[in-house]
């Protein structure tokens, strides 16, 4: 069974972190193939995989997935077992709901704090409407942690904490204040070895911006 994730670079491709760790959770066999973003031939070779000209984008048998939501949407399908969403009906809702909003939303944050895993960034990018968009996050993350017990949005990792995976690098890079229960996701989510594997490998990538 193929399945080749292509990812952008993993310095700096935030939605290219969530289908990876929605898949290593899922335990998929697949193999990641990095196009490195930023480049001049970097349009052609997103394109030679996917027509949409965007990464991530999810080869499997013949069938091409693109869009970080969809691949977790279809590893949840394949693998069952790994409860990628939770079995609680009003909990899924919900999961889902965080996650579509993290899917559309916080514009200000993405352009002022974009993802740049291991650099020292710390007190940059801080406008009001960044920082707004971060105190959203972090309510969002303090509710669901105190009604679901931790360490993960749900106790359990989700499709959820893989959205909100890259947010976590990014308060780190830019040095924002975080609270108890905030620190504490900020610190499940490194701690994940597919989190950790990804780390290692953005730092050993040159940096290109």
């Amino acid at each position: 069974m193929s399945m080749i994730l292509y990812v952008g670079t993993k310095r700096y491709s935030s939605w290219s972190l969530r289908p990876y760790l929605a898949l290593a959770h899922a335990r998929a066999p697949f193999e990641t193939k990095t196009i490195v973003l930023d480049r001049d031939d970097s349009k052609a070779n997103i394109t030679n995989v996917n027509p949409a000209g965007r990464v991530p984008v999810l080869h499997h048998d013949g069938l091409v997935i693109w869009d970080s939501l969809a691949i977790c949407e279809y590893a949840n399908e394949l693998y069952p077992q790994a409860q990628l969403w939770p079995a609680d009906r009003a909990k899924r809702a919900r999961a889902r709901s965080i996650s579509a909003e993290m899917h559309a939303g916080f514009t200000d944050m993405r352009t002022h704090m974009w993802m740049d895993i291991g650099a020292p960034k710390a007190g940059q990018g801080h406008t009001a409407e960044a920082l707004a968009d971060g105190r959203r996050i972090m309510a969002i993350w303090r509710e669901q942690l105190a009604g679901g017990g931790g360490p993960f949005l749900f106790g359990a990792f989700t499709i959820a904490d893989a959205m909100f995976a890259p947010v976590t690098t990014r308060f780190v890079t830019y040095g924002v204040d975080l609270d108890a229960p905030c620190r504490a996701y900020v610190d499940a989510i490194a701690a994940l070895p597919a989190m950790q594997q990804w780390t290692r490998d953005a730092a050993a990538e040159s940096a290109t911006r």
